[in-house]
């Protein structure tokens, strides 16, 4: 086996702060000054220029891309269909005015769309046979589909406001009810006409084909839309409540981001809630992968609400991106970004490293030997060779004909990193669609699981050095037993069963409508399940999707989890759907009992039916207990949607918050091991903690927010720090308070977290 050059012992292990000259520092402190305490500070000339150069590029590739590749250019294929000269083949001019109405219909402009459907079913009325079987088809489930978005983007508020618009580009976007209906909807006397049609129209489909299930799916949400569900829908068609969202009990959350300023509209993106200015407060990043829409970032004022500092924070011109996920790689103590694009596209796109000074960011990825053109949505952090700096997995997309070898960026700890992958033994050329590390064996070195799209997905085990001090990676896949599915997605490791030993979930994905509501009704379905592999301690997992409840339909995107009710035991929130307008799948939360998983999505509000991106799970407003942040916006130019903020109702249960500070490990301590004992009701408790980010798809914030259940006493908080192995336990520690924990001092720092009423009523 090869092995990467150089060994640990040979490089630094305390770690030097890296944040450029003292010029700099002192340019950075003097606009501080004039600009006063709170307001944000301008990007530094030099930063300015980086940061350009990458828009620049962004700008170019943007410009070039080709719409016959690219499927979600839909204005361009647009005009590359109508301007077309006409075809002597009538069939080949039906297919052709289908394509453009299809285009109108995903490019936003629903109503043009609706009228060129009709008129292209009326036109098949006299057509003896149809261009390709299932044409007719297609063009009836279009049209209710149009019905159906047309009625839900008359829904909308005329003065709703749209902060952090993608484009000034004027379209309306759906307003989707959550799955199933809580209360009555108040509709105008247009949404309604819009939507009595498409209930109508999907009825007259049941009539001629009584098993078609996706017209049944869409009846139903035609008349939840509408507000006027499930009376309105014929018994035989109707769909019980519970299957639509699930026999779970959960207080509901209040999505809160129209008054917390949080509403951005975006098409699929990334998403990051972490303190990124250095104030104590959760700030905001979210990315959209609309070629030329921009990366937001808003500040959170203290009082409630979140401003757009975009600009202000150096970010113009930086466009697009499909993921974001955020550490601290330089240890500086600011938390630095990772934005990933070109996920799903054949055109290969540059990654951004922005790194952050007290929330100025610069884009340093030609700087930090980083740039490289590939498709990829996906990309972890850990310090797989123990040095003390976080090191760079990314997992690009290889399919068909086409191969991008992942990358292994190894961090030099002088700000720059070195490409090792294949000298480690990653030379991995696979459609990769997740990425995660995780320390499985309990060796002390993080080890790398990969969801692969149409392939069994992969475990490497890391080796750790040679005896020359290279480190090397073996694949485990096949005697650990965790290959499945082969359709997947999101993926990641985490101790769900509180047992100390890192388990692994990873999503399936593939699904149409239609098993949907086979799983609803009881019916057997074709869709991939996700699979639950519990750490059986020797090497090896278990699946135990089934008998933790969690053999459902996951057709998931952007996904994280977290403690949504403080009990001590990870939930998770999955974000449903793909490009297609006719796939409208409720985004699904599922609660974690403690024996196995029960679905809390209509009792808890989650399940709109925008497509689901970037989760974090995080406590927004400093109060204690876990708020649900998340992108929401599908791939087409026209299924955009609002971004959402599930304020947490509260539950009576206690918590603790820690943010790592590594010394030899690295500074924000991922990959750290953590287990708080606790004394309650009935007697002592392990809970346990892996520090990170969350899942593949989201990223939650580096302090780690950690519920208590019904403690009523902390015994004590034991961390294992990541590479140098130090151990820090700590007692004495107070319930329902933050602490700053610094390696190897074997005490706690409190810290004072000012709490925020969201939306400053």
């Amino acid at each position: 086996m090869s092995h990467a050059r150089g060994s640990a012992s040979a490089r630094p292990l305390r770690k030097a702060k890296i944040r450029g000259s003292p010029l700099l520092a002192a340019g950075v402190l003097a606009v501080a000054l004039l600009t006063g305490c709170g307001e944000a500070n301008e990007a530094p000339a030099g930063a300015a220029r980086q940061t350009a150069e990458m828009a620049v590029r962004l700008r170019a590739l943007a410009d070039s891309a080709d719409p016959l590749l690219d499927e979600q250019l839909n204005t361009a294929r647009l005009r590359y269909f109508t301007s077309l000269p006409p075809s002597a083949d009538p069939a080949e001019m039906l297919v052709r005015v289908a394509s453009a109405a299809r285009e109108l219909l995903n490019a936003g402009l629903t109503q043009p769309a609706l009228e060129q459907l009709i008129f292209l079913d009326q036109t098949l009325e006299g057509v003896p046979e149809e261009p390709f079987p299932g044409f007719r088809r297609e063009i009836e489930e279009l049209i209710g589909v149009a019905f159906l978005r047309l009625g839900a983007e008359l829904v909308c508020p005329s003065s709703r406001p749209r902060a952090g618009t993608v484009a000034e580009i004027g379209q309306r976007f759906p307003c989707w009810p959550a799955v199933p209906a809580a209360a009555p909807v108040l509709v105008s006397d247009s949404a309604r006409a819009a939507l009595a049609a498409a209930r109508g129209w999907h009825l007259s489909l049941l009539a001629l084909r009584p098993d078609d299930l996706r017209a049944r799916w869409i009846l139903n949400l035609a008349a939840i839309t509408q507000g006027v569900w499930p009376d309105s829908v014929p018994p035989e068609y109707r769909l019980d409540g519970a299957a639509l969202g699930g026999p779970g009990d959960l207080p509901r959350f209040e999505d809160v981001a129209r008054r917390a300023g949080l509403d951005a509209v975006s098409l699929s993106g990334g998403a990051i809630v972490d303190d990124l200015n250095g104030d104590g407060l959760p700030d905001v990043m979210t990315s959209s992968r609309g070629l030329l829409h921009q990366l937001r970032y808003f500040e959170s004022n203290g009082a409630g609400r979140f401003v757009d500092r975009t600009e202000a924070a150096g970010l113009e011109g930086l466009l697009g991106g499909l993921n974001l996920v955020h550490t601290d790689y330089d240890n500086d103590g600011d938390a630095d970004v990772l934005v990933l694009r070109g996920g799903w596209l054949v055109q290969a796109y540059p990654n951004s490293l922005l790194r952050n000074e007290g929330g100025i960011f610069t884009d340093v990825t030609r700087e930090a030997g980083l740039y490289s053109e590939h498709p990829t949505q996906t990309g972890a952090w850990a310090d797989f060779d123990g040095d003390g700096w976080l090191d760079l997995f990314i997992g690009n997309e290889s399919r068909d004909s086409l191969t991008h070898r992942s990358e292994l960026y190894r961090n030099r700890g002088d700000g720059t990193f070195e490409e090792v992958a294949s000298e480690v033994g990653l030379d991995v050329a696979a459609f990769v669609k997740g990425v995660t590390w995780g320390d499985y064996d309990d060796d002390g070195r993080p080890d790398l699981y990969l969801s692969i799209l149409h392939a069994p997905n992969r475990l490497y085990r890391n080796l750790g050095p040679d005896a020359a001090g290279g480190w090397g990676f073996e694949d485990v896949t096949e005697r650990a037993g965790v290959g499945a599915p082969l359709a997947s997605f999101p993926t990641w490791f985490w101790d769900f069963d509180n047992d100390g030993r890192l388990d692994i979930y990873v999503a399936g994905y593939a699904a149409q409508t239609a098993d949907l509501v086979r799983e609803m009704t009881g019916q057997s379905h074709s869709a991939e399940l996700p699979r639950l592999y519990r750490n059986l301690g020797d090497g090896t997992f278990a699946d135990v999707t089934a008998a933790q409840g969690l053999d459902r339909i996951m057709y998931a995107m952007g996904s994280n989890f977290g403690d949504l009710d403080g009990d001590g035991w990870l939930d998770f929130l999955v974000g449903t759907g793909d490009p297609d307008l006719r796939q409208l799948m409720p985004n699904r939360m599922f609660r974690n009992l403690g024996d196995g998983f029960v679905e809390v999505t209509g009792a808890g509000g989650f399940g709109r039916l925008d497509k689901g991106h970037g989760v974090s799970f995080v406590d927004i407003d400093n109060d204690g207990d876990t708020d649900v942040h998340m992108e929401l916006g599908g791939a087409n130019e026209g299924d955009l949607s609002p971004n959402a903020l599930y304020e947490n109702p509260g539950f009576d249960h206690r918590w603790i918050a820690l943010t790592l500070e590594g010394d030899r490990a690295n500074r924000p301590g991922i990959g750290a091991r953590i287990t708080v004992t606790v004394e309650g009701p009935d007697g002592l408790r392990r809970i346990h903690r892996s520090a990170g980010t969350g899942g593949s798809f989201g990223s939650n914030p580096l302090r780690q927010e950690i519920g208590l259940g019904r403690a009523t006493r902390i015994e004590s908080v034991e961390i294992r720090w990541p590479g140098s192995g130090t151990v820090d336990r700590l007692t004495d520690l107070a319930l329902d308070r933050a602490y700053r924990i610094r390696e190897g001092t074997g005490t706690a720092e409190p810290l004072e977290r000012p709490r925020i009423r969201l939306g400053g009523v």
